[in-house]
């Protein structure tokens, strides 16, 4: 049985509402777009076959940024990635300062990616980071500032 055979409207529609925000965060954990494609595809599958029921359209969305950190990280550590060697992305962006910003933020830590994704381009607060991370806020503070720290070092000689 196919995906979309699998889906009623409702999932659908959810799908379609938060694709880009589940396809950003897998493609910043994973430094690769054929990977964040994988992610991208567990997440909603795992969406469609648990059929989560959810307090509020905050919580669906909490629960979907989870399971994409949690897939992230699996196919980080699974046997199979650890014996393959990627392929490049030759991604390009219109200014070069964002394919700076984009090549540094790709050699930082999972962890770091997670949280200055979350922060800059989710919009979360470190409290909330910090829920949906399972991590405490001073977890979160400290490698927001260590992030930022890395990522200031790294384009350090290119601004």
């Amino acid at each position: 049985m196919d995906f979309e055979s699998q889906c009623t409207a409702t999932e659908e529609s959810v799908v379609k509402k938060y694709a880009d925000m589940v396809y950003r965060l897998a493609f910043a954990q994973a430094r690769s777009g054929s990977d964040a494609d994988d992610i991208f595809q567990e997440v909603f599958l795992r969406y469609v076959r648990s059929r989560p029921v959810f307090e509020s359209e905050e919580h669906r969305k909490a629960w979907l940024i989870r399971v994409t950190v949690n897939c992230a990280k699996k196919h980080w550590s699974s046997a199979w990635r650890r014996r393959t060697v990627p392929l490049e992305d030759s991604d390009t962006f219109e200014l070069p300062e964002e394919n700076e910003l984009y090549e540094a933020m790709r050699k930082l830590a999972p962890k770091y990616r997670s949280v200055i994704h979350l922060f800059y381009y989710e919009g979360y607060s470190i409290a909330e980071i910090g829920g949906i991370l399972g991590v405490r806020e001073s977890t979160v503070r400290t490698q927001l500032t260590r992030a930022r720290a890395r990522l200031s070092e790294m384009l350090k000689g290119d601004l």
